[in-house]
């Protein structure tokens, strides 16, 4: 979604986490401080995974028939205004995030000045990856563009795309992690865990598939 893709490496982000070598152990200790029969919890987790499945969905159903594009007679405009869906999207996310832990426990172990101050740390770091990545790709480039036919000339290399692949979803997982810190939320925390698990698997798919949009262009321009 968010940049031409390469190959992985080290810094490759979350997606190169082996996850089933994690001890579940520590999500089961989560488990007991979360009610997840609270309804706010329950819509949080739905706009978790709803929001990365329907702007895949959507977009490859526009690469493929160009509806959008018919709708609203521009890949332009269809893509701005697909880009503004997303937008009202997450920030349902954001503040169903925020009530589902203000309406759980905290956990007293991480309700001290060191875990807030980490959790400071880890928001302002996912601020300037999501917003340099913004800032970096355009609106276009990071909402979907090249699924609208709209295709960069040349992949983005960078800051913060010269030391980590995908910073805007990982950026946006550390937003989540370091807010779920600083209110010492372990119903934060387990959502942060979702979200991450959503971003891979999406990743999973978007990647391959804007992959091969650009290897057609370049059979093409040949």
């Amino acid at each position: 979604m968010y940049q031409l893709p390469h190959s992985l490496d080290c810094c490759g982000g979350l997606g190169n986490v082996d996850y089933s070598q994690v001890d579940i152990s520590a999500m089961a200790f989560l488990l007991s401080y979360v009610d997840v029969t609270d309804s706010i919890f329950a819509v949080t987790l739905f706009f978790i995974a709803f929001n990365p499945l329907f702007w895949n969905l959507v977009a490859r159903w526009e690469h493929r028939t160009r509806a959008l594009t018919r709708i609203f007679r521009s890949p332009y405009t269809a893509c701005y205004s697909l880009g503004a869906v997303i937008l009202l999207l997450n920030l349902m996310r954001s503040h169903c995030f925020e009530e589902a832990m203000k309406r759980q426990p905290k956990l007293e172990a991480l309700d001290s000045l060191p875990s807030y101050y980490t959790g400071a740390g880890l928001v302002a770091i996912g601020v300037v990856f999501v917003l340099s990545s913004f800032l970096a790709l355009g609106f276009v480039g990071t909402f979907l563009g090249d699924y609208f036919g709209i295709l960069m000339e040349a992949k983005v290399t960078c800051f913060p795309f010269s030391i980590l692949d995908n910073p805007m979803y990982w950026g946006s997982t550390a937003i989540y992690l370091g807010w779920s810190l600083m209110l010492a939320s372990p119903a934060g925390l387990f959502l942060t865990a979702v979200v991450a698990l959503c971003y891979t698997i999406a990743l999973r798919y978007e990647g391959p598939f804007t992959e091969e949009i650009y290897r057609q262009k370049a059979v093409k321009s040949q």
